[in-house]
């Protein structure tokens, strides 16, 4: 259904995104995402490698991995996908938020709901450093 392949709309050195491989009907879950938890204190470790800008909040007190495609989404204010935690399952759920062609780049957003246009926290580091 979907596939990881190259992405025009990153700057990012891997430049990877997520493909759908087939049309996807709204709603429709596109993957599950497992999750490895890690407490928040322990998130300055990974602060000092590029794993930093692949993670989720995972509740309250926990950051999370998310394996599978789960961290190679790309980020829109527009998107086509939205995701829940699922506590439950120990996963990332994405599903379409709306109709998705063939070939088309899976986008969500970052801030965790599709309708927030806070600034990103990638944002604001590169406008800081440019104070």
């Amino acid at each position: 259904m979907i596939e990881v392949r190259a992405s025009s709309i990153t700057d990012d050195s891997l430049n990877k995104g997520v493909f759908a491989k087939q049309d996807i009907e709204k709603g429709q879950l596109i993957h599950e995402a497992p999750v490895i938890p890690y407490p928040n204190e322990d998130h300055v470790h990974i602060e000092q490698t590029h794993l930093a800008d692949y993670v989720f909040e995972y509740g309250q007190h926990h950051t999370a991995f998310l394996l599978g495609y789960g961290m190679m989404f790309n980020h829109s204010y527009q998107p086509n996908a939205e995701y829940e935690i699922n506590f439950e399952n120990n996963s990332f759920d994405f599903y379409a938020y709306t109709d998705i062609q063939a070939g088309e780049e899976i986008l969500i957003n970052y801030n965790g709901d599709v309708d927030i246009e806070d600034p990103l926290w990638f944002h604001t580091e590169s406008s800081d450093s440019n104070e």
